[in-house]
């Protein structure tokens, strides 16, 4: 590779790394750092958030199945645009305030302009940039680098809110912290439309690599043949698991409410500092696994997980034990977010051709991000029926649960006899 295209892989992985996270902080971000005072300033139930989130799901579920095979015949770059100016307007409609019906409806318009026009087209401009070689490094590099821009919008989002909220955080009005957090989603989506001008100006591939990756016209010939690659069926109990994991993360900064007895800002802070885990874990274990099977560390990655999950459901974790709480956040985020580097860097090693890569991320994510419409709810539906430490204790018995059952997937998909890397074409 010479130095013009080295140069132009790193432009477009640090603008796939911006916009990939930049697409998920109204719908998702957020709502994980400020949990506490969004429920409150929008008087919500942990249900009924978890049924908001449950609603983007539904529509997500469907954007999926069709936007997958969207990814395999346009440009990637013009779709990912288009999907940010779109989720961008829906954050000025959070931000005023609208009525629970308004804010389900906000968020199945959400599941349609972040996964149906966004989720396969990132996917496969990331696997095309990671070339034969360097799968685990690109999409380290993509998880990593979002948790990054994560990291760093949730840390703006504690700053704005901070700076406009009026006296002491504990005794501020729910009109001063409405209005602070008004500023958060408006200066949030301002940011994410600025990406979408960047991606729209200079995501664009070169003439020869588009017609190498992109599909003419697609036929249900190219549904079946990726329908009948065993990783693809893999893939899809493996990240359904591991989603599970990674929606509740959503819920540390309330653990720290509830339990450790925080503040807002405090418990927001705690929320920043998981994100700050993402790119660490992620960068790191993409460079580990292109010097050995992804598989492997996918397996490595499960076990972390479980032992994460059990040391919350155990009950040790006391107000007083702030040291052990933040161990065991680090253990968790560590085990849940390595996976989330690692699955789809596994394709290559499952023989699933780069040309169609959107449409089996597609036909993958219908199954692996179903918990978008079931864990919600049940983490909403545990936390309000057995409220404080009980309720979190019962959340995270379930993620035990659910990264077993990823576990067993994986060392199967380490089992199979694929033998060497598959040619990406």
């Amino acid at each position: 590779m010479n130095s013009t295209n080295t140069k132009q892989s790193w432009h477009i992985i640090f603008l796939l790394i911006l916009s990939g996270e930049a697409v998920f902080i109204l719908p998702f971000v957020l709502a994980r750092v400020f949990r506490p005072t969004v429920l409150d300033v929008f008087q919500l139930t942990n249900l009924q958030l978890g049924t908001c989130f449950s609603v983007y799901g539904i529509v997500a579920l469907l954007s999926y199945l069709f936007g997958g095979p969207l990814a395999d015949r346009f440009q990637p770059g013009k779709l990912i645009a288009i999907a940010l100016f779109l989720t961008a307007l829906g954050g000025i409609v959070m931000a005023s305030y609208p009525s629970y019906f308004v804010l389900k409806v906000l968020y199945g318009y959400w599941g349609f302009t972040t996964i149906f026009l966004f989720w396969a087209a990132m996917i496969k401009a990331t696997r095309v940039w990671g070339g034969l070689n360097s799968q685990g490094k690109a999409f380290g590099f993509l998880d990593g680098g979002r948790g990054l821009v994560g990291a760093a919008f949730g840390s703006m989002g504690v700053l704005i809110f901070s700076i406009f909220i009026v006296g002491e955080i504990t005794e501020a009005s729910m009109a001063d912290r409405k209005e602070a957090f008004k500023y958060v989603l408006l200066v949030s989506s301002g940011i994410v439309a600025f990406i979408g001008i960047l991606v729209w100006l200079f995501l664009k591939p070169k003439a020869e690599e588009e017609s190498r990756v992109q599909l003419q016209r697609i036929s249900v010939k190219h549904i079946r043949t990726v329908l009948k690659i065993p990783a693809v069926w893999l893939l899809m109990i493996i990240i359904l698991c591991a989603y599970v994991g990674y929606k509740i993360t959503d819920i540390f900064s309330l653990y720290a409410r509830e339990v450790m007895l925080y503040d807002e800002v405090k418990s927001a802070k705690v929320g920043t500092f998981l994100l700050y885990i993402r790119p660490v874990v992620g960068i790191l274990i993409g460079f580990i696994a292109d010097r050995s099977r992804t598989t492997l560390w996918l397996i490595i990655s499960f076990v972390i997980t479980i032992l994460g999950a059990l040391l919350f459901a155990s009950g040790i974790i006391e107000p007083d034990s702030s040291s052990l709480f933040f161990i065991s956040i680090l253990i968790t985020a560590t085990g849940v977010y390595a996976i989330r580097s690692l699955y789809f860097a596994t394709m290559q090693e499952g023989y699933i051709p780069l040309m169609l890569t959107g449409t089996a991320v597609g036909l993958i994510s219908l199954v692996g991000y179903t918990p978008d419409i079931f864990a919600g709810p049940a983490m909403g539906y545990l936390l309000d029926n057995s409220p404080g430490e009980p309720g979190h204790q019962q959340v995270f018995v379930m993620l035990a649960v659910f990264a077993f059952v990823g576990l067993i997937a994986s060392v199967i998909y380490y089992r199979l006899p694929f033998g060497k890397k598959a040619s990406l074409l």
